[in-house]
């Protein structure tokens, strides 16, 4: 079987979109694994299967599994369906379905293969706090869902730490969970670290810096309603939150190139 795709990164977390009318049935874990696979397939975060003719996003991870969410790969999927709509010299408009729910995309492009994407991402629930032990100190981190779950913590860690750290709290739940490790870096801005549900650590994680600016204007860290700027190691996305927990991403998306790959 062949496979055509479009390799697409958001701030270096990269997948490859593949149309759900190019393939016959699903693909299976092991098929994601390979294509996914940096030294032997074609390397990603992700494979997304994109349905163009009712706008649908099916995220499949690195290691095979499903999660409900990812906000990356929404703009990714967004900015593709508006290049597709006809002349890029007017800002586009669309809902895209998500194991998560629909979400509301407006794509703007600056050339023909970047695009800056804003998408409204539903309401942040702040869930319970969960202890965890490290090397003989107990460690703190807050359950966030933003149709995804995420434990999150503004406490120092180094690398090593976060390293223990990031595997041990995925697999702390039954369905597991993204690790967020985050840092205060300005009055409207935060520094932040992503170990990935599926993944291990990326470059960035879209719904995981919703998740943190969301916690962070509930604990009173940063105003309501004004911009928030989350720095990844892959760049910087810009979060807006309102009083009752509803977020706004804006960030960029690219495509990097399109291919095929024989199965």
């Amino acid at each position: 079987m062949q496979i055509g795709f479009e390799k697409w990164e958001g701030l270096g977390n990269d997948f490859l979109l593949v149309r759900e009318t190019s393939i016959s049935g699903e693909l299976s874990p092991e098929l994601v694994r390979a294509l996914c696979d940096r030294r032997r397939g074609v390397g990603g975060d992700g494979v997304l299967l994109v349905r163009a003719d009712s706008p649908r996003m099916i995220v499949l991870n690195a290691d095979g599994s499903r999660p409900e969410m990812c906000g990356n790969g929404l703009r990714c999927v967004a900015a593709m369906l508006a290049a597709e709509m006809g002349p890029l010299n007017a800002p586009r408009a669309m809902t895209v379905a998500t194991d998560a729910g629909e979400r509301r995309a407006r794509v703007s492009f600056a050339g023909t293969e970047e695009a800056l994407v804003e998408v409204d991402m539903g309401r942040a629930e702040i869930q319970e706090d969960s202890e965890h032990a490290d090397e003989g100190r107990r460690v703190v981190f807050t359950s966030v869902s933003v149709g995804n779950p995420h434990a999150i913590s503004f406490a120092p860690f180094d690398r090593g730490e976060r390293d223990r750290l990031g595997p041990l709290i995925e697999r702390s739940t039954a369905g597991g969970t993204n690790v967020e490790f985050a840092h205060k870096s300005g009055p409207a801005s935060f520094d932040l670290v992503v170990w990935e549900r599926g993944v291990g650590y990326t470059q960035a994680c879209g719904t995981g810096a919703c998740a943190t600016a969301a916690l962070a204007c509930a604990r009173g860290l940063t105003p309501y309603g004004e911009p928030i700027r989350v720095r990844l190691p892959g760049g910087e996305l810009v979060i807006t939150v309102s009083a009752g927990l509803d977020i706004v991403m804006m960030g960029p998306a690219r495509r990097v190139f399109r291919g095929t790959v024989e199965v």
